[in-house]
């Protein structure tokens, strides 16, 4: 999911999860014969399995150091967890469009809640701000899109979660080494096994760090000597988002990006992330910002259209690769930097959103992406994943048919494809 991310929503992506687990089970169910008691039976077996597996993975965690006392403690009370295992599994047949999740990332009520909180908080935010020199709002949007400022930090035991997913899912070694991670950060006294709880992908905390990007970036924001980001203070939590942004090169004082005008006659090919650009430059090819004026010189920038041609455009600086660091999901991060905005008293975004767009299902992407690899557009794998490559590849096929290369794909562009 996205380099080594932290947030829960990136834990989800990065994992890849197959297609709808509920779904296909609810077909099964259909097809055969469920026997009286089956499905204790089975829960039966994953137990068993479950706790010669636990045994086996002591000896490889005393190898890492895990010492006796963290592994009883830790353990303690841990099952198999089969609504865990169904979690990993789900995914929903389509996927979320970009004005939907801002409609929820950026609404009216995550806004004033978050103006709130940072009333709140004002004294810790403003000296996180000075610490790291991470914009106080961003890492304010980071906390509201994450936990809704600390109202939904999960309450999965971590152990439990890593453990299940460690010994049952599609993942085994990414959440074994989730797991040894968790178990030194308890080893350490940053938090007691009673309290480490998240999402089911262990997720932890106010803005939802898992094991490993904690281990390496979790900072002690109130000097308690702990890194607590489970309590209901959220210093640590904030702190620790706010390291982590300057550690991957967070620039001070330059925005994640602004909304933009393109000139009639825009050149769609060159909105391309390799294609950077000071702000200056792309005034003198029609790029302005809603207000018409030239956007300010904040250092090199790309424009992105996550909605292709029909949607808002974006003018992108080095921040939004950066956010990227924490989920690499587009609408992601301009959620968190658009929620960012309204805290700061911005305007809601200007452009409309195509929302009688009829998208593309999982199976239609892979579709699309398998004809554009037999007409020789795309070198890259069938997965139903719309990354970079694919979204060259479509503005490549648009370009050799003289239609606007925007790179979208859409109902309309599959029937072009076909």
């Amino acid at each position: 999911m996205r380099s080594l991310v932290i947030g829960a929503v990136s834990v989800v992506f990065g994992l890849g999860l197959s297609p709808s687990f509920a779904q296909s089970s609810a077909r099964m169910a259909q097809d055969v014969p469920q026997l009286p008691g089956a499905g204790l039976v089975q829960n039966v077996a994953s137990q068993a399995g479950f706790e010669t597996w636990i045994e086996n993975f002591k000896t490889r965690a005393r190898r890492e150091g895990i010492s006796e006392t963290t592994l009883n403690e830790a353990f303690r009370g841990v099952r198999y967890n089969s609504d865990v295992i169904a979690k990993d599994r789900y995914q929903s047949e389509f996927t979320k469009q970009i004005w939907d999740y801002l409609d929820s990332a950026a609404s009216p009520t995550r806004v004033s809640n978050g103006q709130k909180a940072m009333r709140q908080h004002a004294k810790t935010l403003d000296a996180i701000e000075r610490r790291f020199g991470v914009d106080k709002y961003v890492v304010a949007a980071i906390w509201g899109v994450e936990s809704a400022y600390g109202a939904t930090r999960g309450d999965i035991n971590v152990i439990e979660a890593m453990a299940t997913l460690a010994y049952d899912g599609r993942r085994g070694k990414f959440f074994e080494q989730q797991l040894i991670a968790a178990l030194k950060i308890l080893q350490k006294g940053d938090t007691h096994a009673r309290n480490m709880k998240g999402s089911w992908a262990g997720a932890m905390g106010h803005t939802q760090f898992i094991p490993t990007s904690f281990e390496a970036f979790a900072v002690d924001g109130d000097g308690d000597g702990k890194r607590d980001i489970w309590s209901n203070d959220p210093t640590d939590a904030l702190a620790s988002t706010a390291a982590y942004l300057a550690r991957h090169g967070w620039n001070k004082g330059q925005p994640w990006g602004v909304e933009v005008r393109l000139p009639r006659g825009f050149d769609y090919t060159s909105a391309r992330r390799d294609n950077m650009r000071a702000p200056g430059d792309w005034a003198a090819l029609g790029v302005v910002g809603v207000d018409g004026r030239p956007v300010p010189n904040y250092g090199r920038a790309s424009i992105l259209l996550p909605a292709g041609a029909q949607g808002a455009a974006f003018m992108i600086f080095d921040n939004f690769a950066v956010l990227e660091r924490y989920n690499k999901a587009d609408a992601y991060v301009i959620g968190v930097g658009h929620l960012s905005d309204r805290l700061k008293g911005g305007a809601e975004i200007q452009a409309t959103w195509p929302r009688g767009y009829a998208p593309l299902s999982f199976k239609e992407k892979q579709q699309m992406q398998r004809i554009l690899k037999r007409k020789g557009f795309l070198n890259d794998k069938v997965d139903g994943i719309i990354g970079p490559n694919t979204i060259n590849a479509i503005r490549a096929y648009q370009t050799s048919v003289g239609v606007t290369p925007d790179g979208y794909p859409s109902q309309e562009f599959l029937k072009l494809l076909r």
